[in-house]
């Protein structure tokens, strides 16, 4: 840090050394010397969002897929608020985000004032940890506000910016930012354990979660699984680690027939969970009581504990997998034939339909025109279940959704935010017309950032997972019902242009001049909501 550096250059000089390419937001009085500070900087930009909620998701993106902070601001107050579904979202989706926000200086907090609320008290369950900013330790606070951000299992850190501060000198320190080691070894006895275990067990199967992804542990999971042939479940997270056509691969858990998937793990005397991380879905929801469990994770398990627990093995699971690695293969009672048939039966029934276009259609084509290292980032609602266990998922990163905090209006900013990433790469985003009218805002600024991603409307004017839960209580429809009829409107909206497929073969030249267009585009199918009934909201087990 040079001499005389103003606080505001001095947390962009930390964020610019941490990584940070892009920081989202909507701005206030008390950010403009910050915005000033990164007009003047090379490598770090500010991009001005329709809503902080969008900002704190595009920051939460831009995390899981750089593995560096993602960094993002909101104001006093509403800015504050709205911030907080992204950083919520940043924190329970596992990925490294700063936020920054406003706060009331010293004199003025605590006392009654216009957009005055405790952001301290705000973020503290949203984040891993919320502090706030001095002019004596700018790089210190950011530096560990990064650190705290990516280590274990990443999240989102709050860092409060008093307003005022930016003017002021920031102190010379002599510090830099190093990432946070990584975790250690387990201990040699537990893996010993766990080993044994393995080697005795007559239906081993492998859990795959989140955090084997940040774990980068798709090589061994693949291997350990060919060696000794047994299955692999995945959560809708991991989607990646093993290809759908793998024939150890049983499917993911609790999206679309995991009535299917539940006929496998069922029947599991021993489940190796690497990386699961419950916020996907918890234990109970599916693990098999007759089953024992040995889990790598860098955190302790969280299971109710009338659940046998054998190894609790936490530390660096690519460390621990190899005490299973180095065994030789073992012989087991799974029929990977058998498995072969359920797979091939669970995939012929998320197969479109040979009468009318639905979702299954949709998504069909749209797999078979996005390239395969494309990204396809998706919404919350019905059609998150049927991508989760039908979209074949060439590698982790590749698709992108939020299951863990699951707030519908993710798509559309987590796709500008992959674009900006891998500018290189095609990017769509795949919508239902509940959730596009969340975050439709967040088109102006792809069109601002002239941004070609790709937006996929999923248009049934419903609210299906509430409708279908309706109709399961034999409850009328209420409340659902996104309109009576009709699409999202318009031949352009905010400067994206718009067209519309009513069936697959509308739907693939639609796509054809979307994935050609410049800039972005949206792409509205209209689609029977019926489809989903018949393979949603499946129970994992009996």
């Amino acid at each position: 840090m040079t001499q005389d550096q103003t606080v505001a250059a001095a947390v962009v000089a930390a964020l610019k050394e941490m990584g940070v390419r892009y920081v989202f937001g909507v701005p206030s009085g008390g950010w403009v010397d910050y915005m000033e500070a990164m007009r003047k900087a090379d490598g770090i930009e500010f991009i001005l969002t329709t809503h902080e909620g969008g900002a704190g998701m595009m920051a939460d993106v831009c995390g899981r897929l750089t593995g560096k902070p993602g960094a993002c601001f909101g104001t006093f107050g509403p800015g504050a608020t709205n911030l907080a579904t992204g950083v919520g979202e940043a924190l329970l989706d596992r990925s490294p985000v700063i936020a920054l926000t406003d706060e009331m200086p010293e004199p003025m907090r605590g006392r009654t004032t216009q957009m005055g609320i405790d952001h301290q008290a705000l973020f503290r369950p949203l984040t891993k940890k919320t502090t706030r900013l001095r002019a004596d330790s700018v790089k210190s606070i950011l530096f560990d506000a990064g650190r705290v951000a990516l280590e274990g299992r990443p999240g989102s850190v709050h860092v409060g910016l008093p307003v005022g501060l930016s003017a002021e000198k920031a102190s010379n320190e002599n510090v830099a930012f190093t990432p946070p080691p990584g975790p250690k070894p387990v201990d040699a006895a537990l893996l010993k354990q766990a080993a044994t275990l393995f080697s005795q067990a007559k239906k081993p199967l492998i859990a795959v979660g989140l955090g084997a992804v940040h774990a980068s542990v798709q090589d061994q999971v693949r291997k350990l699984a060919e060696t000794h042939k047994i299955p692999v479940v995945l959560t809708p997270m991991a989607k990646g680690m093993l290809s759908e056509d793998h024939p150890c691969y049983a499917g993911v858990v609790f999206h679309a027939l995991s009535d299917m998937v539940g006929q496998t793990h069922q029947d599991a005397d021993l489940v190796v969970a690497i990386g699961y991380d419950p916020v996907e879905f918890n234990y109970e929801s599916w693990l098999s009581k007759k089953a024992k469990l040995i889990n790598f994770d860098v955190e302790p398990i969280d299971i109710d504990r009338t659940y046998e627990v054998a190894v609790d093995a936490v530390g660096d699971i690519k460390t621990s997998l190899q005490a299973l690695l180095a065994l030789p293969a073992v012989a087991n009672d799974w029929d990977l034939n058998a498995l072969a048939s359920r797979r091939a039966a669970m995939f012929e029934k998320l197969a479109p339909s040979k009468t009318g276009f639905g979702p299954k259609g949709a998504l069909a084509v749209l797999r078979d025109m996005l390239p395969q290292d494309g990204i396809m980032t998706c919404d919350v609602g019905a059609h998150t279940h049927l991508i989760g266990q039908l979209w074949r998922t060439p590698a982790p990163g590749l698709q992108i959704m939020t299951n863990g905090w699951s707030t519908m209006g993710f798509g559309i900013p987590a796709a500008v935010a992959a674009k900006l990433v891998h500018p290189e790469k095609q990017v769509c985003a795949v919508v239902g017309d509940g959730g596009f009218l969340m975050t439709a805002g967040e088109i102006a600024t792809a069109v601002r950032c002239n941004l070609h991603i790709v937006i996929v409307v999923l248009t049934d004017n419903d609210l299906a997972l509430i409708r279908i839960k309706q109709e399961k209580k034999s409850n009328p429809i209420y409340g659902t019902p996104v309109r009576d009829k009709g699409t999202i409107g318009g031949d352009n909206i905010f400067g994206a242009p718009v067209r519309r497929a009513q069936d697959a073969a509308e739907f693939r030249d639609a796509l054809q001049w979307a994935f050609a267009a410049d800039g972005p585009v949206i792409v509205e199918a209209i689609v029977d909501s019926r489809e989903y009934d018949a393979v949603v909201l499946k129970k994992d087990k009996s």
